[in-house]
């Protein structure tokens, strides 16, 4: 324990952890450690939250890192629950949404794959579905990556001829696609096949997904056996392509024991200050394939208490499977299952196999999880060395722990929107992306500079306003523009303007005939120079260049498309999608409307006088 962040916690947190027990409810709950901005630093559960807290106000025997956290600590929250599994669920709940800098912290989670057999069509359609359940239909996962789903897809469309096309497409075929002639579909949008063979088809993928023996296997081998005796060769040879592609289905997942229907397997390792877990899924004895993550914790940190964290994390939004096995003893095992249980809905058994095939795939996640880690340390290790390089080349006191890569995008100074990525050592940090839609009405068709200056005044004044004392960790280290002399200057001149003439700004302007490797660097009390064409950290800053202008470029283009699809309709107060279907359907375009006499406008369904009177004085307005 350090003596000095000891006193620290004694002259400051712990005094403000003495008031908040007066009001500490002594019941199962989360509560909430408040900086002096009102900041969440840390979130924690207890069954009794007046006895948990208490424990911070003893600073012998606390750690280094929890006396940080008790010293920063000005004011304390608390919320009561009826069970500590519910205080654990809301904890979760919580860290994800908060994330505070004191908890260990699930990254990358983003939802998983399924893939959706839909039955709100008579002809059901197969397809990969990812977010929220609401398509009526049966749906099949989860899949580690929309990769693992579209090598599914593919191996189904091959064993079963369903259909993946829209319903729009499937309405308007007049004769089969391209699937039918590859044998990837059965073609029942022009009659290729009956309604009772189809379904007989739907039934059996949905057997054979659901891990449910169908005898489909030799069916098929009768079927094409049938087609041969009759010396009908072409469709003996579609049979024959289903089975071989049945057979790889069987032969990739003869990885998974036999009865081991529902479950994840989970394993995680500790190496170099780091923690790395790996997840693979099965769902009906098949493998779904594996990812890995990278939780975010603090040195002191086991891998139990990250083990056990990240369990309450990664479930929070999803239900878990009925076994989830682990390789790790985690203090608090009878707690997470009750709490996973009761998000579920249904019992759900926690484990750590000490022998037979389940020990041998907790082995196997644990040595992959391993191999994910040290490619992770490698690829850290070359992104040091390569910050390293980036602050030498451009003057800098240190290696830059954040920088702020901006670029602009627009149409002749139309749908005009800037954008900023941010990198760190650990790479992209995406959800610290962010957008920028040029408000000023004022400014002249492709005014690069004045949009550089509008991005640049709004981003300076959001930081000065969340993280003025630069506590946080929110200001750049370095900060790129995609320009040249002329950008640079707008961005200095704003920079100068809040004060702030300590802050690292390089512009990077494209070379001659835009050509990759002949970059000029342009900044403050430099000439301008180029790096050497083969130069690594050429290479890294074009990649960062390249990542901002993708970025914006997206947002650019999703922009002018909600803008396309935008009618004139839409801007007439009292015209909801019911009434503007029903004035298309009556007219036929937006454009009609605007030429429709006012006891046309009346003559529509739903549209009265008055409302007939606005639509008619919106396209003739009257002097």
């Amino acid at each position: 324990m350090s003596r000095e962040s000891s006193s620290t916690a004694d002259e400051t947190g712990i005094p403000a952890i003495r008031r908040a027990l007066g009001t500490a409810p002594r019941a199962p709950g989360v509560y909430r450690m408040l900086d002096a901005r009102g900041d969440v630093l840390y979130v924690g559960k207890a069954k009794n939250i007046r006895k948990r807290v208490a424990s911070y106000t003893r600073a012998r025997g606390l750690t280094t890192r929890i006396l940080r956290m008790v010293a920063a600590t000005a004011a304390m929250e608390f919320v009561t629950t009826h069970t500590e599994a519910e205080a654990l669920l809301l904890e979760a709940n919580l860290i994800k949404r908060l994330r505070p800098p004191f908890n260990i912290i699930l990254r990358d989670d983003k939802s998983f794959p399924f893939i959706l057999l839909r039955r709100d069509h008579p002809w059901p359609q197969i397809t990969k579905h990812r977010g929220a359940q609401r398509v009526k239909g049966t749906y099949f996962g989860p899949f580690a990556s929309a990769g693992a789903v579209n090598r599914t897809l593919n191996t189904l469309q091959k064993i079963f001829l369903l259909r993946s096309c829209t319903d729009s497409v499937f309405a308007n075929r007049s004769r089969p696609c391209l699937l039918y002639q590859i044998k990837r579909c059965s073609a029942p949008c022009v009659g290729r096949i009956s309604a009772e063979d189809y379904a007989a088809l739907v039934d059996d993928a949905c057997d054979f997904l659901a891990g449910r023996e169908t005898g489909i296997e030799a069916r098929l081998a009768d079927a094409m056996t049938a087609a041969a005796e009759r010396l009908d060769f072409e469709t003996a040879a579609l049979y024959r392509d289903r089975l071989r592609a049945l057979a790889r289905v069987h032969s990739h997942q003869a990885v998974a024991p036999r009865g081991l229907g529902d479950a994840d397997v989970i394993a995680g390792v500790m190496k170099g200050g780091q923690a790395a877990i790996q997840v693979f899924f099965y769902r009906a004895g098949q493998n779904r394939g594996n990812r890995a993550y990278f939780p975010r914790h603090e040195a002191d940190a086991t891998l139990a208490d990250v083990t056990g964290a990240f369990l309450a994390q990664f479930y929070e939004s999803r239900p878990a499977p009925p076994l989830v096995l682990v390789n790790e003893d985690l203090a608090d095992a009878p707690l997470l299952a009750e709490a996973l249980s009761l998000a579920a809905g249904r019992k759900v058994r926690l484990a750590r196999p000490q022998r037979g095939t389940k020990r041998e795939l907790v082995v196997d996640a644990e040595r992959n999880a391993l191999q994910a880690l040290e490619r992770r340390l490698a690829e850290s290790a070359e992104e040091t060395r390569l910050l390293e390089a980036v602050a030498r080349a451009f003057d800098l006191d240190a290696p830059p722990r954040r920088i702020e890569v901006y670029d602009n995008s627009h149409i002749s100074g139309t749908d005009a929107q800037g954008a900023m990525i941010v990198a760190t050592p650990n790479g992209f940090e995406k959800s610290q992306y962010r957008r920028f839609t040029i408000r000023r009405d004022d400014l002249a068709p492709g005014d690069d500079f004045a949009m550089m200056r509008e991005v640049m005044d709004r981003r300076f004044r959001r930081l000065r306003r969340e993280d003025p004392d630069r506590s946080r960790g929110l200001w750049p280290d370095l900060m790129l523009i995609d320009g040249g002399q002329g950008q640079l200057s707008a961005v200095l001149a704003v920079a100068a303007e809040h004060g702030l003439d300590d802050l690292a700004i390089v512009a990077i302007a494209k070379g001659p005939e835009r050509n990759a490797g002949r970059e000029t660097f342009h900044m403050r009390g430099r000439r301008p120079f180029r790096l050497h064409p083969g130069d690594p950290v050429l290479f890294y800053l074009e990649r960062l260049r390249d990542e901002a202008h993708r970025f914006v470029i997206a947002g650019h283009r999703a922009r002018r498309a909600r803008r396309a699809t935008r009618s004139p309709l839409d801007a007439i107060p009292g015209i909801g999608p019911r009434r503007k279907r029903a004035l298309l359907h009556r007219f036929g375009s937006a454009r009609e409307v605007a030429a429709a006499g006012l006891r046309d406008l009346e003559a529509v369904e739903g549209v009265s006088k008055t409302l007939a009177r606005t639509i008619y004085d919106h396209f003739h307005p009257r002097q």
